[in-house]
Formats: structure tokens, C-alpha cells, sequence
């Protein structure tokens, strides 16, 4: 069995949440001693395609043509697409066709959560399609709890071990909830607040560009970064905030948990029956909450659910994921 994972403009993608999924795919396929390759030309019995623009497409359906078995990996749905850039909202009904289009040339689609499975199978043309809830996982080797590591983002970004320190992950796009988190910033200056990510703002909404051309005193743009920098900043952070309003998965969520990082997230039903507050994570609706959950979570009156996090990371380990990809793959084989 030989696998081509396929990516329409992988280095593009390379910065975004999907291209470290993809990263994800290849070690846990790796791991599982399943032969892959990057190259349409090469000879492969599975097509795992990744993204859906009309090169993808194309190439998806000249695979089928060949006989090819196509696993169709659904990150985007219609509904995180809506809320991210300008004119989403006005075209989000083409893409949802398109999208439709694309997954449906699929033997089967594999997609992070239950709950874009759910979304998935309620799209017209999908329903009677064979769809797996497989996370993207995580990297539970990298993503560990490091002192040192932590000490060294502190020393990086002038943060003394008094200062408290907030962190928020993603692109300059109005789904990830950038927008409230500049506003926390701006109601909480007794906190320090670093934001991690980037992407061009010509495409984004008017109120996203005023927030990330905000500037504080306690407001730190700190663009994209490695990996490794992710993971110092969750290990020395005293707490991580994901103020997204719509996810297919949220890769930042399990790595916090893996770091055993404390958080507070959007309460939104992609993290129904898998983050649960007060248990291992905290939820907050609104800016209003998200600020009184925050305070009561440095005056100690929220305890530390690190442990319990810990467990939720755990699960979504990469050579579980692997696994998971391989059974997929043999029952497509057999179709």
C-alpha cells in the first residue's frame, strides 16, 4: 500500500493550521510503516487528498478516472469559512457547493471532530457518503511540559516571572476571535497578552485590521513562529485564551493541553463532549465573561485543570491518529 498525499499549494498552506496537519499525516503515517509520497507522478494506490481548490479537484478526478481509491480529507467546512475573510459571508454558499464537489469525488472523507462529521453528512450530495471523525493530532513527543523552554519565552519577550502572561494563537482572520482578544487586552492591562500568527490583512475584515493595528503597552504581535516557539510559549505562559468562534478541530487547544497550560475558550459546540468547563478547560461566551473568567483565574478563585487537559491531548496522540489512518485505508482498499 503506498499513499499520495496530495496538497494543492503545500507551501503556501505550510504556515496555516493545515499545514501542520499535513505535517501530522506524514509522521503518523511514518510511524505506522505505511509507504507515501509527496509526488503526483510517482505510482500510488491510495490519492489522500487535502485541499479543495480546482487544481485539487482536477487532479481528484483524474485519479478516480485511473482507478485510483481517493481518500478525501475535509478540513474546511462552510461554516469556518464564513466568518474569516472579506465577502466570506456573501460567498459562502459557492463554496459550500464547491466543497460538496470535491468531497463528494471521495471513496470516503475523513474529517477532525464528530462535529464537522455532523455538519458534513447534513450537506446536500454528502449524505450518503462514508465519513471518519479522525483528529489531525498532535505531536505528543514535542509537545511537552519544559521549564527551560518556557524561562527562555519569558526571557525572549521581557516578561518577568511576576508578569502573568496570556497567549492567543492564530491567523489575522475574524474567526479566530482576534478582535476580542485585543479587546481583553485593552480591559485587562494589568496582564500581559502575546499574540502568535500572521497572515496578509489585505483580505481581512475591517475590524480585524483595526485590531492588529492596535498597540498597547501590554499587547505583543509576535507574527508566525516555529513550532518549538509555540510550545515554549504554551510551557511559559501562565494562560492560554482561544476566543475562536468557529473550528473544524483547533490544533492550539490540544497542544495547550499537552503543554499542561491552563485555558479558557469559546464555548461553541465544536468542543461539546470532548473539552468540558470546569473539568478541563474554561468556557466563556462573550468578552464579558471571557474578561470576569480571567480575573477570577488569576485571583485563584478558578483552580488549575492541567491534569485533566493532559488526558484530552493524550487521546489525540499522532500514532493513535496513525492507526486510525491505516484502518481507513485498508477498508478503502477493499471497496
Amino acid at each position: 500500500m503506498k499513499v499520495l498525499l496530495y496538497t494543492e499549494m503545500e507551501k503556501k498552506v505550510r504556515k496555516s493550521g493545515l499545514g501542520k496537519a499535513i505535517e501530522h499525516q506524514k509522521t503518523a503515517l511514518t510511524n505506522e510503516g505505511i509507504e507515501w509520497t509527496t509526488n503526483p507522478n510517482d505510482d500510488y494506490d491510495i490519492m489522500h487528498i487535502n485541499t479543495w481548490f480546482l487544481k485539487s479537484y482536477r487532479m481528484a478526478k483524474k485519479a478516480k478516472k485511473n482507478g485510483k481509491k481517493i481518500v478525501y480529507h475535509a478540513h474546511s467546512t462552510e461554516e469556518d469559512y464564513r466568518n474569516g475573510f472579506i465577502f466570506s459571508k456573501s460567498t459562502s454558499k459557492i463554496v459550500k457547493w464547491w466543497l460538496v464537489k470535491c468531497y463528494g469525488l471521495g471513496d470516503v472523507i475523513v474529517t477532525p471532530t464528530p462535529y464537522s462529521k455532523r455538519l458534513l453528512e447534513g450537506y446536500k450530495g454528502l449524505e450518503k457518503k462514508k465519513i471518519y471523525a479522525i483528529s489531525n493530532g498532535i505531536d505528543m513527543s514535542l509537545f511537552v511540559k519544559d521549564k527551560k523552554a518556557g524561562e527562555s519565552f519569558r526571557k525572549k519577550y521581557g516578561y518577568t516571572k511576576d508578569d502573568k502572561v496570556i497567549i492567543g494563537i492564530g491567523l489575522y482572520i475574524r474567526r479566530k476571535g482576534i478582535v476580542d482578544f485585543v479587546e481583553l487586552a485593552k480591559r485587562l492591562p494589568e496582564y500581559k497578552f502575546i499574540w502568535f500568527g500572521f497572515s496578509s490583512l489585505k483580505a481581512a475584515t475591517r475590524d480585524v485590521r483595526k485590531a492588529v493595528n492596535t498597540s498597547l503597552p501590554n499587547l505583543t504581535w509576535a507574527g508566525y513562529v516555529e513550532q518549538e516557539e509555540i510550545k515554549a510559549a504554551m510551557c511559559g505562559a501562565d494562560l492560554y485564551l482561544f476566543p475562536t468562534l468557529e473550528e473544524t478541530e483547533g490544533i492550539p487547544i490540544i497542544e495547550a493541553c499537552a503543554c499542561k497550560q491552563n485555558a479558557i475558550i469559546r464555548d461553541i459546540p465544536i468542543f461539546e463532549g470532548w473539552l468540558e468547563d470546569g473539568k478541563n478547560v474554561y468556557k466563556a461566551k462573550d468578552v464579558d465573561e471571557f474578561e470576569e473568567k480571567i480575573k477570577k483565574f488569576f485571583d485563584g478563585k478558578l483552580p488549575s485543570l492541567v491534569d485533566k487537559a493532559y488526558e484530552v491531548a493524550k487521546e489525540r496522540d499522532i500514532k493513535t491518529v496513525g492507526k486510525q489512518l491505516k484502518k481507513v485505508y485498508e477498508e478503502v482498499l477493499k471497496m
